[in-house]
This record gives structure tokens, C-alpha cells and sequence, in this order.
């Protein structure tokens, strides 16, 4: 910033002695020449800071662009920057991934997190690398997916401190190849490429005092593809083994784990003939004074070493010797060098099977060999135990390799390998307070590597410019290549160290001083501490590191005596023979024959071969050659690199050390990247992402041309009049350092100001609308003020005259009012009192009247019934006189002749006719008489009555009038009896007319019963007859075609229908599973037959058919919901006619009759219900993965809200690199595919409730993939994006009511999305937020709500950030519910499916098939 004016309220980066950087704000504006910078601290420190007008202090990126999730999006890219990038990432929004140009920069948490799982996985898969947040498994998958699209190989290069993660991460990109690439056989190379991990940990990794898991050597993993990008194979190369740890350990250090499980499973019965004890007991185990890890346990971790060994095809003898040569090794340790007998000694050469005499002699002696003579010389104690270690190491190195020769046999391939991935877990650079010979080759491997990381960084940025047709101008990057011709070249470090090797006498010392005298203020690389004659330093790309020279000659001869070299060769434990043959068969794995060609020339060495320095004379595996074959091997790929960094050295989770981040980030290359990044164009967008970013910049004129490019070019010359401060390149905008950030100041003055235009506006409409309102008052006051002034004695005296006037002017008038209603009053009264008068006197007028009608009225009443009284007293007198005459004449003429008897007979008839008459009249004349009586009764008082009976007339009539009555009834009585017993007589007949008519009919029916089996049985052996003679000249097939339908049915007897279908389409008018009933109707004609091979031979047919059709098209969304729709109609028809009460209750009679007579096909019923639900499950799988890939861009990337763009700078990682965004899914995509669905879905006949549950699903899968993606995308965790996400789910939840399916509880699949969206949008900031947030969001984890809360990012200066303490305070009161700790959702969750009972409404007999069908083959029945 040399020459720039630092201005007032700007905000810088000062250095910090325990920060390393502070951040400040200036008070007071710097001008060229001020020497000291006013700057305010954030805790409110005053600061007078010195500075140097050539270097001021680097300036603060806006908060907008805090957080980023690539290091180059930045404005300003310098150390501070970054730092503190990473640690509000780290600290704050709990992300450990970061993005610096192609460098993915991997914090250790010291913590599990929920980020690793299948379904996270699965989420990347496929996702181009800037679309999701940083992860290790969006770099596996760029290389996987580069791999496929190239052709050609990728190395992803994992480095970093010892503690950092390096294993951990390569283990992560290596699971993560094994899911994406799962081969489709059955050898499970997956599985034991990751079965390596934990066998090469478990002999390659010790606890640290960095580190509980350190790996202690290189290690370079191919993993082998073939032309269908499936893991077919692995290879594995190892580099520098730290041999030195299996007899050496600094305090509080383990050797390697698999001694530490061996010997805590010592009691173990098959592990007793190796007779181990427990860690404490053997000195290679408690050197460091540490055997135990917390939290590890060995004897466990023991039991999963086997497993994977017996995973990889090692088993029991193999793993049995293994251990045997560890155990071996432990016991040597314990070899004291004395004169008495060891017993160590005996068990070591028993272990081996080893001479232990000749072993005990020349562990103290040692043989010297002349020209002339062989002198055996005895060697001190301090030689004797180098020589026993030197043993053991000589014996682990072998091992290790062996075991690493064994694993590549186990992942070997028989074919050929298409492709690879290389996954390098390497070392990063090291520094400790005394560094040796393993530091020195460390560092010396990441000099070699940080030069190749330079030259492909150097190479991406120049290709970068051409592919955007930028000038390309030199850019000047740090370039090691001295460090490393210090190391290599002719007469180099390794060089004399090699020549002092060769020398009998060589010391420590002798190579030291050569390196003083050649290179002491001759290389500015090579430095000689002031206070120590036993050290050099060298300066490194990284740091400044001082070696110790002790132990580099020994260490690079890695020697053993050749005397015991021959003992163990005489071995007869086969595999410690082996291990030292002088030609043993190579178990290095660079004897592959795969061909690696260089993509670009390989680096050059300045010397002209490959010396012997830690070279193929002094070590079995030559690291210097190795070293170089993987350089070319990463020469010849395309590099992805990972850096691991370690943020505190007290394994604190989420604890950030700006000094040790600091350190790290120098030493792995961030900063170089970053530094060469901010020579140039650090700062690139696509035009779409600078228009809708900066578009409040432009002008309307501006916005009305149509081209968008044009448009960002006519208001970035507008805005920035410097044109060497940017470039316009093809796809994209390249600004140089800090012009984003003032475009971004640009962009907040100009909402600032409409802000202020805003406030203005509505202040002042608030301030004229209270000044209105105070106006308003004060005249009110005024005038009420004003009467009051205005009240004088003259006002007084007219008051008191007014008021007299008033009372006589009111008196008048009311007097007058009041007379006005006296008259009124009069006259209405007067009125009223002629009305009443008239009233009354008609009243009585009518009353008189009334009286004289009731006298005439009762008169004639009364003579009417004084003469009916009379009329019945003579006709009782006539029938009582009539009585005494019969009596009279009976006597007198009892005995008389014939001819009196006839007279009487005559008379006696005349009479009885007289009677009857009379007794007519009587019953017409009592009617009337009972209701005159009745009338009389009711006028008649009792004194009245008494005066009629008082002579007791009345009560003879009476009784002579129920005699009468009497005989009439008993003569009715008997005409009854006669017809009814005829009536009875007539139905006893009828009755056994109808028996006999029944009797007939049933003799009918079954002579016509007996005709039609014969008949049936006729036509049935016919067509046995006619099936069997087609089955011997020919299999006939036939096929089923509609025009509409495009149904294709291959049948190979009459009864066996296999359903071939492809459908175009369906007829609209045609009735819901029509096949399916037809398919029935077969069956139901084999039940009518009653035969059982035909049924089971057709139903048979009937689901192979099924089952070939729906495997052959299993993608095609039309036939798999055709088929769904009529296998579930065909198992709905098998339940409506199998005659089962539960189903029959829903049919109606007709139905019913339909019904199966003979055969229980509830068996069939279960296997088509299975196939249904097999064809439901690939039926959601066919539109979840037509639907899936719209879901994302639909819902989160498009923005159909205007005015809500939320675009930020997205560094090297872009998402979109075209201004054409016309081929781009929006929502409208989604629905459309929703409506296609369901369209078909319908057209199908599918059930209206399997529809439903389909759409469920499918919902729950858009609001799954949604809110998972939500979660892996930290720049779209913002509150507009939230606005976004609710208005898309609005648009879902009107397809719902539009489509009538709220009932299906689709919507509430999308309730955990939408919970996210409103958590986006609500305020996070006090404690009432935190209680509505723990309130609402119910159907979130805590996982997923502090996830979201870490995420949210704002977009404007004017969002603020959510704050650590809100977080903890949001999970604290979340602590409480019992959730699963799964951050993401289940996108392959299955809802159980059910298939409800639908009767169908159709009758069979009315069905028909149509023509078009071209079925000639089947007929009615």
C-alpha cells in the first residue's frame, strides 16, 4: 500500500506479538510522509503506530467478504487476511475446509464431526467443485470426475504436520472412491483397499507428542480403475520408514501400535508360545514412559488388525508368523549384553529358530577382514547394543516391507488397469528442537514437492489467462531450486555425506567440517549456528532448520553386521530366512510394469545421476530413488492438493493458534499460492455474478441494453477509470487486488443513500404529520384561550338581557305548545270515547239477538226429541206386544193341524220382516238419536233427565232395544262361521296346487342341469383336444396390440398370458386396468372348469410375464407405472371374487355371483402383492432420479424473486462460467416434471391413494436433497435465500391444492425445509430469539439448527453475523432434546407403502374387450 492515503474509520492489520496480526481502525487520516499511524484497537486501545511510507500496514477486507470459502475471493490477499479468513471459518462457523485456489486447506477439529457419513458422500457425488462448501470429498470428487472425463490419471497430495489429519484425510478420499465407484462384482476390492488403512497404521504409526496417530513413514496409494471407472485394484509404495522409533522413543511417545495390541493380547491362549507379558516388561515399549492412549483400546484394536488381515486373504499362519518376528523383535530389545545367559536371548532365537550360541557370540563380536587375515574383535557395550538395535530395525524394515509387498499381492487385478487415482499421505515439512537425519530427508522430500506444487500453481494461472484471452505477463514466484541443487547437486550435502560413508573411518564430525569449509559464506542457504560446532542450519522454503549431525552417518549406512546377517540367514523360520537372501524375490511394488509418461518434462537435476546417498548401496529401498520415481509419477498426473493444518498444539477442539496456523500456512505453500494469486488478477467473476452483484450501480440507461456483457463493461469503465486495475476476459472480469473491495464500498455507499433517501422521506412524513397534529391543538387552545379574554361587563350586561329575552320568547312558546296539546288532547279523547260507545252498543245488539235465535233454537230441538222419544216407546211397545202374541197362540193352538202351523209359519215370517225393517229404521233412527242425545246432553240439565225417567219408560226401551240387538249379532255371527270355513277350504287347495307346480319345476331344472354338463363336457374335451394337437405341431405365439396402448402379450398356451406392454398412452373412455380384468376373467375361466394345472400354469405365466417386462424396462417411468397400476388391479380383482366375506360385503349381488368356486389363490395373492411392491420401489427410484437433479438448481440456485440476488465473489472455484443462464432449471422445471408425473400416473388408472403415497415421496425427497444441499452450501445460508426457499415451497404446496392431494401429508415432508428457510429469515440476537428458534424448529436436530445458525451468511453490510455466544446459547437450551445427531437427511428413505382394498364397480359380464386388441383367441364364455 506504499503511497496510498489511508483514510479516516478505514481499518488495517498491524502486527501482534501473540496474534501475529491485530486489527485496527484508523482516527485520524495518513498522509505521504507521517511516520506514525493514529489507529484505535478493537478493545478500544489507543495506538500511535510507526510506520514505513515504502510498506504500510496491509488494509481489512469488508465484512462482507469475511468468511469466504475460497482464501482468492478475497479483495486484499496477504497473510492477515487469510489468517484471519480461516479462523472466523474455524472458530466461529465451525467449518474445517477451506478452498485457496486449488489448495483445499483441512484444520483439524480434535473433534467427530457429522460430516463424513454415506449420505454426505452421496451429495457430492456428482457436484462440480464450487457448488458445494469446501470438503475432502469435493476434491476426490474433482479428480474422480477429471479421471473420467480426461482419461487421464490424478494424484491428490495430502501433507502437513504430524497431528494435523493427513491420515485421517486420505483415509476419507479413499472411502469416499470405494462408495462412488463400487464395482458390481463380487470381490469386494473396496473393502479391502480399505482394509489396508488399518494394517498399515497399525505397523506404520506411534503416538507423538503431536500426535496420538502419527504415521510415521510416506505412503502413496493407486487406486486402479478400469474403462468403466470402477475399483478393480490398488498399489501401494511406501517412503522412509522411521526405523529408529522401534528402538528409540522420546518422552511420552509409543513405538508402533501392533506391539502395544500384541502385547495386550498376550494372555490370549494362541498367543502364549510367543511369551509376551505386558507393555512395561519390554524396553522397545516403555521407553517414552507412555504405553497407554486415552480413549484407545490396543486389545480392540488388535481384534480389527486381524480382521482386516483376514479381510485382505492374510490368515492365521501368515498373521501367526507375523507376529512371531514382532515378538522376536521385543524380546531382542530386552537382550542384556552380559556374561550369563539371557533367557530374551533364548526366546528371540526361538521365536526364529536360530542358532543361540553363534547369536549370543557375535551380538559382542565383531569380525574384521583384511587382505592377509580375519580378526575377530570384541565390541564394547555401547557397540554391542547399537549392533542389537541395528538388528531390529534391520528385522522391522523388512517386515514392513513385507507386509506392504502382502497387501499388494491381496489388491492385485487380473485385468487391465485403465486409469488411477494416487492418494500421497506424506510428511509435511518439520521442525523440532533437535532435528536429525529422518527431519533432514523429511524436509529434503517436501522441497521436492513444494517446487512441483509451484510450477503446476504457476501453470493453472498461466493457462487460466489464455483460456480467458488475457495478456500474460511474467509473474515472479519463489522458485527452491537452489535449496534443493544444496542438497543434491555434485559435491552437495548428499553427496559428501555418501563420500564419507565410504571411508573407513568416517565420524559425524569430518562430514561436518567438509560442509562448513564448502559451503560457510559460499551458499546464503547455508548457515553455521555461533554457539554449537555440531549443527548446521539450512534455509528451507518453509523456515530456517538447525540439523544435528550426530547419528547421520549411521543412520545413512543402516548397517548390520554381515555375521549376523548369515545367522539369520541359516534360519529355519522360513520367513526370517527370506527376509535376507542375497537375491530375495522383489517385494517392492515399483516392479509393476505400468507405464508412466510424463505429462509435461520432468524437473531436472543439476548432477547427471543418481548418487548413492541414502541410495541403493546403503538402503534395501532407496528413498532417493523412490522419491524421484513418485515425482515423475506426479509429473505424469493431474495434482489435487489437501493441506493439513494443525491449530493448537494442545489438542483442544476448535481452539485456533494464530502463531502455529501461521507457521504452517508458510510451510505448506497457502501463502506462496496466495502471493502469486495477488500479483495478478486475484479477484475473478462471471459477468452474470458482477450484473446481478453490482446492478444498483447502473444507470437506467445502462439496464436497457440487451447484452449483459456489454453491460458490465460500460459500468466498470464508468466506475474504475484506472483500466490497468482489471480485465475483461472471454467468460469471466479479473480484477487486481482491492478493487472488489471498492466496488463493494461503492455498492454499500449507494444503499446507504437510498437508505438515507428512504429514512428522509418517512422522518419527514412523520415530523409534517406530528406538526399537523400539534397544530391542530394549539388553535383549539387558542381559541378556547381567546373566548376566555374576550368576557367584559359589557359582555355581562348583554349576557343578562339576552337571557331575559330568552325567558319570556320561551315561555311563550311553550304556553303556546302546551295549548296546542290541550286541543289535541280533547279531541282525541273524544274520538275515542265515541268509539268505545258504538263498540259497547253493538255488542248488545248482537247479544239480544243471540238470545231470541237459542229460544226458537231450543224449542224446536225440544219437539224434535220429544218425538223421537215417542217413535222408540211405540216400537218397543210393537215388539213386546209381538212377543205375548206368539206366546198366546203357541198355547192355544199347540196340537192344532198342519195348515195352522203354515198360517203361523207365514205370519210369523210377515212379522220378523216387519222387524227387520223396523229394526233398520231403529239402527238409522239410534244414530240419530245418539247424536240428538248427545246435543240433548249437552242442553240438558240432570233435573231434566230425572223428569223423563220418572216413570221408568225409558229404561224398558232400552233393554228391549239390546235384545234385539242381541239376536241380530248371533245371527251375523253364524253367516261369519259358514264363510270363513269356505275361504279355508278354497286356500287349502290353492296350497297344494303351488306343491305340485314346484314339484315339476325342480324335476325341470334338473333334467336341463344334466344336459348342460354334458354339453360343457363336450366342448371342454374339444378344446383339450384342439390345445394338444397345437402344442405338438407348433408353439403358437400371439400378440396383443392397441393402437393406444401398444400392449404386447406373448402366450404360449391359451392359459398362459405373459404380459409384453409398452404404452404410448391410454384411451381416455377405457375403464381403469382393463388387462388386469381381462387377466382375471382367464383365471376365473379356469376356476370354472375346475382346473387346477391350467390356473397355476397361467398365474405362473401371469408374474414371469410381469416380472421380464418391468426388468426390461426398469427406467421407463410410462411402463412401470402401467404395470404398477394393473398388477395392483389384478390383486384387487383376486380379492373382490375370492368369495371371502371381508371382500364380498363391498359387491354387489351380480358381483357375487362372479366369485371363485374352487380354487383359494391367496398364495398368488401374497406373491403379487411382493412383485407390487417391488415394482412401487423401482417405480420411486425411476422418478427420484429424473426428478433429482432439477431439485437443487430449482429450489436453491434460481432465484425467481426479484430484487432478492444475493450473488458473492466465488474465487477459483466458480460455479458458472457462461453469461448465458437460459438452459439453467428453475422451479417452473420442478413442477412441470411434478405435473408429468401425476399426468401419468393418471392416465394409467393408478389408485388415487398409491398416487398420493408417490407424490409423499417425492416431496420428501425434494425437501431431503434441498435442505442437504443447504447444509453443504454455506453462501446460501442467507436470509434472502431463505425468502427464496419459502416462496418455492409455496409454489409445491399450490401444486398440492391444485391437483386435490393435501390429504396425502406431502406437505408435511416439506415441514424440516421449511423450519431451515424460517430460521434463515428470523432475528438472532437475543435470548427471546433463542427460546422461539428452540420453540419452532422442532422438526430439526440440534445438529442441523447449530449447523444453520454457523452457516448463515450475510450478504449486505447491513446483515449482521450470528455470534458465537447466541450459538452456545441456542444449544445449551437444545441440550435437552433426545434427536439423532445426524446432520443430514435420509434422500434414500423409503416410506412403507400400502395397498388399500379398492372394489372395482365394473361388472365382469359387461366388459368388454375391444377389437383393436386383435384378442380372436379369447371368447365369451
Amino acid at each position: 500500500l506504499a503511497g496510498m492515503e489511508l483514510k479516516y474509520y478505514n481499518r488495517v492489520w498491524i502486527p501482534d506479538n501473540e496474534e501475529v496480526w491485530q486489527s485496527a481502525e484508523i482516527t485520524k487520516n495518513y498522509k505521504a510522509g507521517d511516520r506514525f499511524l493514529l489507529v484505535q484497537l478493537e478493545d478500544g486501545t489507543e495506538l500511535s503506530y510507526p510506520v514505513d511510507p515504502a510498506a504500510l500496514p496491509p488494509l481489512r477486507n469488508p465484512d462482507i467478504l469475511v468468511g469466504e470459502n475460497d482464501l482468492t475471493a478475497l479483495s486484499y490477499l496477504h497473510e492477515p487476511a487469510v489468517l484471519h479468513n480461516l479462523k472466523i471459518r474455524f472458530v466461529e462457523s465451525k467449518l474445517i475446509y477451506t478452498y485457496s485456489g486449488i489448495i483445499l486447506v483441512a484444520i483439524n477439529p480434535y473433534k467427530q464431526l457429522p460430516i463424513y457419513g454415506d449420505a454426505i458422500i452421496h451429495a457430492y457425488s456428482g457436484q462440480n467443485m464450487g457448488d458445494m462448501d469446501p470438503h475432502i470429498f469435493a476434491v476426490a470428487e474433482e479428480a474422480y470426475k477429471q479421471m473420467a472425463r480426461n482419461n487421464k490419471n490424478q494424484s491428490i497430495i495430502v501433507s502437513g504436520e504430524s497431528g494435523a489429519g493427513k491420515t485421517v484425510s486420505a483415509r476419507y478420499t479413499m472411502r469416499y472412491f470405494a462408495t462412488v465407484s463400487k464395482s458390481s462384482s463380487k470381490a469386494h476390492v473396496e473393502d479391502k483397499v480399505l482394509a489396508s488403512n488399518p494394517i498399515t497404521e497399525a505397523v506404520g504409526n506411534a503416538k507423538t507428542t503431536r500426535n496420538d496417530n502419527s504415521s510415521r513413514f510416506g505412503k502413496y496409494t493407486e487406486i486402479s480403475f478400469d474403462r468403466s471407472y470402477q475399483i478393480i485394484g490398488a498399489n501401494m509404495r511406501t517412503y522412509l520408514l522411521e526405523k529408529s522409533r522401534v528402538v528409540f522413543q522420546s518422552e511420552n511417545e509409543r513405538n508402533y501400535h501392533i506391539f502395544y495390541q500384541l502385547c495386550a493380547s498376550a494372555m490370549q491362549p494362541e498367543y502364549a508360545h510367543l511369551k509376551l507379558g505386558s507393555a512395561e516388561e519390554f524396553n522397545y515399549t516403555r521407553m517414552g514412559g507412555s504405553t497407554v492412549i486415552e480413549g484407545v483400546d490396543d486389545r480392540a484394536n488388535m481384534v480389527e488388525t486381524q480382521k482386516t488381515f483376514a479381510l485382505l486373504g492374510l490368515k492365521g499362519d501368515f498373521q501367526m508368523d507375523v507376529f512371531k518376528m514382532l515378538a522376536a523383535i521385543l524380546h531382542l530389545g530386552n537382550v542384556e549384553i552380559a556374561a550369563s545367559e539371557d533367557k530374551h536371548l533364548s526366546i528371540f532365537c526361538e521365536l526364529l529358530d536360530l542358532n543361540c550360541d553363534k547369536m549370543a557370540r557375535w551380538l559382542c563380536h565383531r569380525k574384521i577382514v583384511t587382505t592377509s587375515e580375519t580378526v575377530i574383535k570384541p565390541m564394547t557395550r555401547a557397540q554391542a547394543a547399537n549392533a542389537r538395535d541395528a538388528l531390529a530395525k534391520k528385522i522391522y524394515s523388512h517386515l514392513f516391507d513385507f507386509i506392504v509387498e502382502r497387501i499388494n499381492q491381496a489388491l492385485q487385478f487380473p485385468g487391465k488397469q485403465h486409469t488411477f487415482i494416487g492418494v500421497l499421505d506424506i510428511y509435511g515439512f518439520e521442525t523440532f528442537d533437535v532435528n536429525s537425519f529422518e527431519q533432514f530427508c523429511i524436509n529434503y522430500a517436501n522441497e521436492k514437492l513444494q517446487q512441483q506444487f509451484n510450477l503446476h500453481v504457476f501453470k493453472l494461472e498461466q493457462e487460466e489467462y489464455m483460456k480467458e484471452d488475457i495478456p500474460w505477463t511474467l509473474i515472479d514466484f519463489y522458485d527452491n531450486q537452489p535449496v534443493i541443487d544444496l542438497i543434491e547437486a555434485k559435491m552437495g550435502i548428499l553427496e559428501l555425506l555418501d563420500e564419507e560413508c565410504l571411508l573407513p573411518h568416517g565420524k559425524d564430525e569430518n562430514w561436518l567440517q567438509k560442509l562448513y569449509n564448502n559451503f560457510v559464506n559460499k551458499n546464503a542457504l547455508f548457515e553455521k549456528p555461533r554457539m554449537s560446532n555440531t549443527s548446521f542450519i539450512i534455509q528451507h522454503f518453509a523456515d530456517k532448520v538447525e540439523y544435528k549431525c550426530e547419528g547421520f552417518l549411521e543412520k545413512n549406512r543402516d548397517t548390520v553386521h554381515e555375521v549376523l546377517v548369515e545367522i539369520l540367514k541359516e534360519s529355519k523360520f522360513h520367513l526370517c530366512a527370506n527376509f535376507f537372501q542375497d537375491s530375495p524375490v522383489s517385494i517392492s511394488p515399483f516392479s509393476s510394469t505400468i507405464n508412466i509418461k510424463s505429462a509435461r518434462p520432468a524437473l531436472k537435476s543439476p548432477n547427471k545421476q543418481l548418487r548413492t546417498t541414502v541410495g541403493s548401496k546403503v538402503l534395501h529401498k532407496p528413498f532417493r530413488n523412490s522419491l524421484s520415481l513418485l515425482m515423475v509419477t506426479l509429473n505424469a498426473t493431474t495434482p489435487h492438493y489437501v493441506r493439513c493444518i494443525k491449530p493448537n498444539d494442545e489438542k483442544l477442539p476448535f481452539e485456533f493458534d494464530s502463531k502455529r496456523v501461521a507457521q504452517q500456512l508458510r510451510a505448506c505453500g497457502v501463502l506462496e499460492t496466495i502471493r502469486i494469486s495477488a500479483q495478478s488478477y486475484p479477484s475473478r467473476w462471471t459477468y452474470i455474478e458482477f450484473f446481478s452483484r453490482y446492478s444498483i450501480l447502473m444507470t437506467q440507461q445502462e439496464l436497457s441494453l440487451n447484452d449483459k456483457k456489454q453491460i458490465c463493461k460500460t459500468v466498470l469503465q464508468r466506475l474504475i477509470q484506472d483500466h490497468n486495475q482489471y480485465q475483461f476476459g472471454r467468460t469471466k472480469i479479473f480484477f487486481r487486488a482491492g478493487q472488489v473491495a471498492y466496488l463493494e464500498k461503492l455498492r454499500s455507499d449507494r444503499l446507504r443513500q437510498a437508505c438515507i433517501l428512504i429514512q428522509k422521506r418517512v422522518r419527514g412524513w412523520l415530523q409534517r404529520r406530528r406538526f399537523l397534529s400539534v397544530r391542530r391543538a394549539a388553535v383549539t387552545v387558542q381559541q378556547y384561550f381567546r373566548g376566555q379574554q374576550a368576557i367584559t361587563a359589557r359582555n355581562l350586561k348583554e349576557t343578562w338581557a339576552a337571557i331575559i329575552i330568552q325567558k319570556y320568547c320561551r315561555g311563550y312558546l311553550v304556553r303556546r305548545l302546551c295549548q296546542l296539546i290541550h286541543v289535541a288532547a280533547v279531541t282525541i279523547q273524544a274520538y275515542t270515547r265515541g268509539f268505545l260507545a258504538r263498540k259497547k252498543y253493538r255488542k248488545m245488539r248482537e247479544e239480544q239477538k243471540a238470545v231470541i235465535l237459542q229460544k226458537y233454537a231450543r224449542a224446536w230441538l225440544a219437539r224434535r226429541r220429544f218425538q223421537n222419544i215417542r217413535r222408540f216407546v211405540l216400537n218397543i211397545q210393537l215388539s213386546y206386544r209381538v212377543q205375548q202374541l206368539q206366546k198366546k197362540i203357541e198355547e192355544q193352538v199347540r196340537g192344532s193341524s198342519q195348515l195352522l202351523v203354515c198360517t203361523k209359519f207365514f205370519i210369523i215370517s210377515a212379522l220378523v220382516k216387519d222387524v227387520e225393517l223396523r229394526r233398520q229404521e231403529n239402527i238409522m233412527h239410534y244414530g240419530h238419536l245418539h247424536t240428538d242425545c248427545s246435543a240433548l246432553h249437552s242442553r240438558l240439565s240432570t233435573e231434566d233427565l230425572e223428569h223423563l225417567n220418572e216413570d221408568g219408560e225409558l229404561w224398558f226401551a232400552y233393554e228391549g232395544l239390546k235384545k234385539a240387538t242381541r239376536v241380530l249379532e248371533s245371527h251375523f255371527q253364524s253367516q261369519k262361521e259358514i264363510y270363513e270355513k269356505e275361504i279355508e277350504g278354497l286356500n287349502f287347495k290353492v296350497e297344494h296346487l303351488s306343491q305340485d307346480i314346484n314339484h315339476l319345476q325342480k324335476l325341470f331344472r334338473e333334467e336341463n342341469d344334466i344336459n348342460d354338463g354334458i354339453r360343457l363336457e363336450v366342448s371342454r374335451l374339444t378344446s383339450e383336444n384342439l390345445v394338444r394337437s397345437r402344442c405338438r405341431s407348433t408353439t403358437q405365439i400371439c400378440l396383443w396390440h392397441s393402437k393406444y396402448c401398444g400392449y404386447v402379450f406373448e402366450i404360449s398356451r391359451l392359459t398362459q398370458m405373459g404380459p409384453y406392454l409398452k404404452p404410448r398412452g391410454v384411451v381416455v373412455n377405457m375403464i381403469p386396468g382393463l388387462p388386469a380384468h381381462i387377466l382375471f376373467m382367464c383365471v376365473r375361466y379356469a376356476d370354472y372348469l375346475n382346473d387346477a394345472d391350467m390356473l397355476k400354469s397361467f398365474m405362473s405365466a401371469t408374474i414371469d410375464g410381469i416380472k421380464q417386462v418391468v426388468k426390461e424396462h426398469s427406467e421407463d417411468f410410462e411402463m412401470l407405472s402401467f404395470w404398477l397400476s394393473n398388477t395392483y388391479h389384478f390383486l384387487n380383482c383376486l380379492k373382490q371374487y375370492s368369495g371371502e366375506e371381508e371382500f364380498m360385503k363391498y359387491n354387489t349381488p351380480r358381483q357375487n355371483k362372479n366369485c371363485l368356486k374352487h380354487f383359494d389363490l391367496s398364495e398368488y395373492r401374497q406373491i403379487l402383492s411382493d412383485l407390487a411392491i417391488r415394482i412401487y420401489h423401482q417405480f420411486i427410484i425411476v422418478m427420484e432420479n429424473n426428478i433429482q437433479h432439477i431439485i437443487v438448481p430449482g429450489m436453491l440456485e434460481y432465484e425467481s424473486l426479484q430484487g432478492i440476488s444475493g450473488l458473492k465473489p466465488t474465487g477459483f472455484r466458480k460455479r458458472s462460467s457462461s453469461i448465458d443462464d437460459t438452459d439453467t432449471y428453475t422451479m417452473t422445471s420442478i413442477l412441470q416434471q411434478l405435473s408429468y408425473f401425476y399426468s401419468t400416473m393418471c392416465q394409467n388408472g393408478l389408485d388415487s391413494e398409491l398416487l398420493k403415497q408417490a407424490v409423499k415421496q417425492l416431496f420428501f425427497l425434494i425437501g431431503a436433497v434441498t435442505l442437504n444441499s443447504l447444509f453443504l452450501r454455506k453462501d446460501m445460508c442467507s436470509c434472502r435465500k431463505g425468502m427464496q426457499i419459502r416462496c418455492n415451497i409455496s409454489y409445491l404446496e399450490e401444486w398440492l391444492k391444485d391437483k386435490n392431494l393435501q390429504s396425502s401429508n406431502a406437505k408435511e415432508t416439506l415441514e424440516p425445509l421449511s423450519q431451515a428457510a424460517w430460521l434463515l429469515q428470523v432475528k438472532k440476537i437475543t435470548d427471546d430469539d433463542a427460546k422461539e428458534i428452540c420453540e419452532h424448529c422442532t422438526s430439526l436436530s440440534t445438529v442441523q439448527i447449530v449447523k444453520i445458525l454457523n452457516s448463515y451468511t450475510p450478504i449486505d453490510d447491513f446483515e449482521k453475523r450470528v455470534t458465537p455466544s447466541f450459538v452456545r446459547k441456542v444449544q445449551g437450551m437444545l441440550n435437552n432434546r433426545e434427536d439423532v445427531p445426524q446432520l443430514m437427511l435420509d434422500t434414500k428413505h423409503l416410506f412403507q407403502v400400502t395397498f388399500p382394498f379398492t372394489p372395482s364397480p365394473h361388472a365382469l359380464e359387461l366388459i368388454q374387450v375391444p377389437s383393436s386388441f386383435k384378442l380372436g383367441f379369447l371368447t365369451r364364455v
